[in-house]
């Protein structure tokens, strides 16, 4: 990808969500895949663009109201995501703002699944039962063909992202989140993958299997980020999505005092993985047994069956949920 000329051969056709509040923008559109950005002739392929304000540099405010990218660098990119560091000024320089101004990521080809995640949409809260989980739920889990991970493959083989690893072993890796613009330590965001394609979700988490799994995270996480940036103990705020957005295990390791916008923090959505840790503690099989509550979006592939079967639940008694 050619840094400026792509984004300037971005044909839109649709906004997916605005978010002034937060300075973001999440656009549905074509790119040229021939390479021909120049006249963007030939076959295009759809993509989703998020734009958003990176954390502004307080001692260069005055330089901050001229609202045009006039040069966009990439920073990294896989098969299907790139992220690029934009310029919003001429007066803007990489030299006064080496990591630009605003943070740009570019998915292309975009699936059908990203373009549902991206759309804003209305929510509701839906209970999971095990047995639900098994008629429903594992059966959505297992229809996702390998290519839909495989940028995680990828990094967990050594063929992608390994100049971002922070901390590898044989269970899992730590390394910037794609969400991290990976110099604002107030939004610092990281992610733990572990290694083992067979757990998915917090459904497969068994105490006696995972316990030291999660809390070699959980002190490598705090390890990392004191050596690193000074954080100190309960300066983290980690947790696992339950539905999460990708079936391969995965612990979001964020600065306790960002805000993550979305249902990215949300009750229900977001377990808290000191809590985790101690309900495997005490019930080794919790999650394979417990009713969850989360919310699902109109456009998730999950939010019509379980909203149909929803009537079930009432029919259960407390000791089977």
């Amino acid at each position: 990808m050619q840094d400026l000329s792509l984004l300037q051969s971005f044909e839109l056709s649709e906004i997916l969500s605005e978010e002034p509040d937060r300075c973001r923008l999440t656009l549905l559109g074509t790119l040229p895949s021939s390479g021909n950005t120049s006249t963007g002739e030939g076959h295009r392929l759809r993509a989703i663009i998020r734009i958003e304000k990176n954390a502004f540099a307080s001692e260069h405010a005055a330089s901050l109201f001229k609202d045009l990218i006039h040069k966009a660098k990439v920073m990294e990119s896989t098969d299907i995501y790139t992220w690029l560091s934009g310029w919003t000024s001429s007066q803007a320089s990489e030299l006064k703002q080496p990591h630009g101004d605003v943070k740009i990521n570019v998915i292309c080809p975009a699936t059908d699944v990203h373009v549902r995640k991206y759309t804003k949409q209305e929510t509701i809260l839906v209970q999971e039962t095990p047995e639900l989980y098994r008629r429903i739920v594992e059966p959505y889990i297992a229809s996702f063909p390998p290519e839909r991970t495989r940028w995680v493959t990828e990094i967990l083989a050594g063929r992608a992202e390994q100049g971002k690893v922070l901390y590898s072993s044989s269970a899992y890796i730590i390394l910037p989140d794609m969400k991290w613009d990976l110099h604002t330590t107030s939004s610092l965001y990281l992610v733990a993958i572990a290694r083992d394609h067979t757990l998915r979700s917090l459904r497969d988490l068994r105490g006696d299997e995972h316990l030291d799994l999660l809390k070699s995270i959980r002190q490598e996480a705090y390890r990392i980020v004191g050596d690193k940036w000074g954080i100190g103990r309960g300066g983290l705020r980690m947790w696992i999505h339950y539905q999460p957005s990708y079936y391969h295990f995965h612990v979001h390791i964020v600065n306790v005092n960002y805000e993550l916008p979305g249902m990215g923090m949300a009750v229900g959505q977001a377990h808290l993985l000191e809590d985790v840790i101690a309900l495997l503690a005490f019930n080794s099989n919790v999650y394979e047994v417990m009713t969850l509550t989360y919310g699902l979006g109109q456009q998730h592939g999950l939010y019509k069956p379980m909203k149909t079967v929803q009537g079930e639940i009432d029919e259960i008694s407390p000791s089977q949920r």
